[in-house]
């Protein structure tokens, strides 16, 4: 009887999730998702170009971690004492600071930019020496893991105070929402 053979269980055939670029060892590649490239930004990449994305996710990660930082002191109430501080917070501070304030803004940005790797290699230095307790591939993964948690975070206090002006969804969850502008 042919139509029953539709039905019959087909052999697996064994598939890998895994890529197969010669980075599957790289320190960043950790449980539960290990290498994860699904861009395919490292495909056929040499070594240069993978220390290039790296730098730039550690940069990225560590301006994240530092807007994380920016948004929770300013919700707080707190301004940097630079002059009349009736800006809002969040996303909503572009439409009420002065262009001055949006000059230096901008200009630290830049030298963020443009400094960073002038400096990454001080930095990692005054981290070995100051906590030699801790490996330096440790280190680096802790690092890169809160930069990633970091990156998902700020995206996540954007899109919902986009949304409906609540990026602190789960304080209104919790019964302790938080005024924002």
């Amino acid at each position: 009887f042919i139509g029953a053979a539709a039905f019959a269980p087909a052999g697996r055939v064994a598939t890998s999730s895994a890529l197969k670029m010669g980075f599957e060892d790289a320190l960043g590649a950790q449980p539960p998702l290990g290498f994860w490239d699904p861009l395919g930004l490292l495909k056929d990449a040499d070594q240069e170009r993978f220390d290039r994305l790296r730098t730039v996710e550690t940069k990225h990660g560590r301006i994240s971690m530092l807007a994380i930082l920016g948004h929770l002191v300013t919700t707080a109430g707190y301004r940097v004492p630079l002059g009349p501080n009736e800006v809002k917070t969040g996303l909503a501070v572009f439409d009420t600071l002065p262009t001055s304030g949006l000059a230096v803004t901008f200009g630290t940005i830049g030298l963020i930019e443009l400094g960073f790797a002038q400096v990454k290699e001080e930095i990692e230095a005054n981290c070995e020496e100051n906590y030699p307790d801790f490996t330096v591939d440790r280190r680096k993964a802790v690092e890169l893991n809160n930069g990633r948690a970091a990156q998902m975070g700020i995206l996540a206090l954007m899109v919902h105070e986009k949304l409906d002006n609540n990026p602190y969804i789960i304080n209104s969850l919790l019964g302790a929402p938080v005024a924002f502008n």
